[in-house]
This record gives structure tokens, C-alpha cells and sequence, in this order.
């Protein structure tokens, strides 16, 4: 029994394990942003030049395109929330959920790019998510 007022070890267990999987959510949300930003702003850009000058002149505007680095500072976030969760789970529990990056971006490119979403890939994602329920179980 715990005094009034405190928590015991498997609340306090249970309450990091729940923001640990908080942490994977920030950090799958923070990745797909920065896919469909970067896809976004490449599909502004127009088609990569053949040249090498003008690929890196390319590149290097993209690069300091405040969206394109907006969608870097993202990753770079994804990268503590994610150390953040791996701090309290195991990375054979935590790592299938990032396949449910797979899932978003397949379904927001449709809707913000007009991407094709055939049956082979509703598939695949089909088989994404059996394998996160599969292996989040353990």
C-alpha cells in the first residue's frame, strides 16, 4: 500500500509506457508531415534538371525553400520524440508502429497529390498493419 497522495511503481510504470507510446505518435505525425511537405514543395519546384550546375542550384533552392526546412526541423524533432520512446520500450515493440507511416502517406498523397492508390497497394498496407498488430502482441 502507498501513502495517500502517491503513486506506486506499476501506476508510474503504466503512465511512461502510455507517454512513450504518445512519443511514437508525435514522431510518426512528424514524419509523414515532412514527407508530404518536402513532396509538396518538390512538385512546385518543376522537374530536376539534367545539368549537374543547375541540379545543385536546384537542390540548394529547395533547401532553403522555409518549407522544405520547416519539414527538416520535423525530423529532426521525430529523432528526440522517437530516442524519447526508446528510452522505456524496446525497439522490437516500438519500431512496427512507424509502418503506420506507410499507411498515412499512402492515403494523404491520394488526397493532396491525386496519387494513385491501387489495390496493390491497399494491399500492401493491409499487410503493414496485420504485421504491427501482429508484432506489437509481444
Amino acid at each position: 500500500m502507498t501513502p495517500k497522495g502517491t503513486i506506486d511503481k506499476k501506476t508510474f510504470s503504466e503512465a511512461r509506457s502510455a507517454m512513450s507510446l504518445v512519443y511514437i505518435l508525435i514522431t510518426i505525425v512528424l514524419t509523414v508531415y515532412g514527407q508530404l511537405i518536402v513532396k509538396w514543395q518538390v512538385n512546385l519546384a518543376g522537374e530536376f534538371p539534367s545539368e549537374v550546375w543547375d541540379k545543385v542550384m536546384f537542390l540548394g533552392k529547395l533547401m532553403l525553400n522555409p518549407w522544405v526546412i520547416s519539414s527538416m526541423v520535423a525530423a529532426l524533432l521525430a529523432s528526440f520524440t522517437w530516442i524519447a520512446a526508446l528510452t522505456q520500450l524496446q525497439l522490437s515493440y516500438a519500431y512496427p508502429f512507424m509502418g503506420l507511416t506507410f499507411v498515412l502517406v499512402l492515403l494523404l498523397s491520394g488526397l493532396f497529390f491525386q496519387e494513385t492508390i491501387s489495390w496493390f497497394k491497399i494491399s500492401g498496407v493491409i499487410l503493414i498493419v496485420t504485421g504491427i498488430s501482429l508484432s506489437s502482441q509481444g
